[in-house]
């Protein structure tokens, strides 16, 4: 699954990146000014589609809700007002939740894609916005106990074992999924510059 979630990034963003900027949504952001407020819609749109992932799988390992939970008491006894979830977290819980009822290939790729791409990448977004926005204060939803390496290996045998039944068009379909997963995401990781 990394190998095809690499090539659906840009050049920009991956050394294994084929993707062509083709959406203008899609083209790197000229320039990067992310707003508290825009975070926290972020951080509240996240927390409900890790929410639903983990009432699906339980005791991964990679749980980010309770972390989240954290964060957002942080930010409400910092004075700021925590928004309701928006319409892309809205639509990509319902659309988990669903996947997980009627295709469960589709939904694998969605889970590993939303842990996988936040242990590197959001762990990045994560830092810069720290020292942009909150005087580089580390947030429990970029923390792991544990050594998160082995954690993503633990997690990443168990899901090849579930895969290991599949037939080959039920693991292409698997991997297909992997575009509306960064589709998804994406709209999640905008809310950030709102």
């Amino acid at each position: 699954m990394r190998f095809v979630a690499m090539k659906l990034h840009t050049r920009d963003q991956a050394k294994e990146g084929e993707k062509e900027v083709k959406e203008p949504q899609e083209r790197p952001v000229a320039k990067w000014e992310p707003t508290v407020e825009g975070y926290l819609k972020f951080l509240v749109d996240s927390k409900l589609v890790y929410d639903t992932l983990e009432r699906i799988f339980r005791n991964t390992g990679l749980e980010r809700s309770e972390r989240l939970t954290k964060d957002l008491e942080w930010f409400k006894e910092q004075g700021y007002t925590i928004p309701e979830p928006s319409e892309p977290g809205l639509t990509y819980a319902r659309c988990l939740e669903e996947l997980s009822e009627k295709d469960p290939q589709a939904f694998i790729c969605h889970f590993y894609n939303v842990y996988f791409a936040h242990s590197a990448g959001g762990r990045m977004i994560g830092r810069k916005v720290a020292e942009m926005l909150l005087d580089k204060k580390e947030l429990e939803f970029y923390k792991w106990d544990g050594d998160l390496s082995q954690l993503l290996q633990n997690v990443r045998e168990k899901l090849n074992k579930v895969a290991e039944g599949w037939t080959r068009e039920e693991k292409n379909h698997c991997l297909e999924e992997t575009e509306k997963s960064f589709k998804y995401s994406g709209d999640i990781l905008r809310l950030i510059l709102s």
